[in-house]
């Protein structure tokens, strides 16, 4: 189902997901020092992000190796240990952007430091669940009534 992304309304910004991906192999072959300088100039912009008003939250992930991946079979909820899938770029972490638009939050987020260290960022519109939940909460109303 696609949602309609939240619009920028009298001068709001918009939410945005930023998925941030990075290579495993890659960041587990650079020295203590090379990943501190990374960190340190990613926490810098992050800073930089915050100061300007743009940093909506994020979260750095464990290990793809503690996910747990859930999915429907056979009538119940079943479980695999693992990712859901298996790809050389693992997802490491979240951001919310707060931006004037898409354009803007390509801006913000090219200028982030993890790019130069080969990291990937995923950016989607958060997606406006206002209408849907009146609605849902209209349909419950009316099954619930007597």
């Amino acid at each position: 189902m696609l949602l309609a992304p939240t619009g920028r309304e009298r001068g709001r910004t918009v939410k945005y997901l930023c998925f941030g991906y990075y290579d495993k192999r890659k960041f587990d072959g650079m020295t203590e020092s090379e990943r501190n300088a990374m960190f340190d100039a990613c926490f810098d912009y992050d800073d930089h992000l915050r100061a300007n008003g743009h940093w909506g939250g994020g979260e750095a992930l464990q290990g793809p190796e503690t996910a747990l991946t859930l999915y429907w079979k056979n009538g119940k909820v079943a479980a695999t240990d693992g990712p859901y899938t298996e790809t050389k770029e693992q997802l490491g972490g979240i951001l919310i952007l707060e931006a004037r638009d898409m354009n803007h939050a390509v801006q913000l987020i090219g200028k982030h430091p993890a790019m130069t260290y080969g990291n990937i960022f995923e950016i989607r519109p958060v997606g406006d669940l206002n209408e849907l939940i009146k609605a849902s909460e209209q349909r419950r109303r009316q099954v619930d009534a007597p």
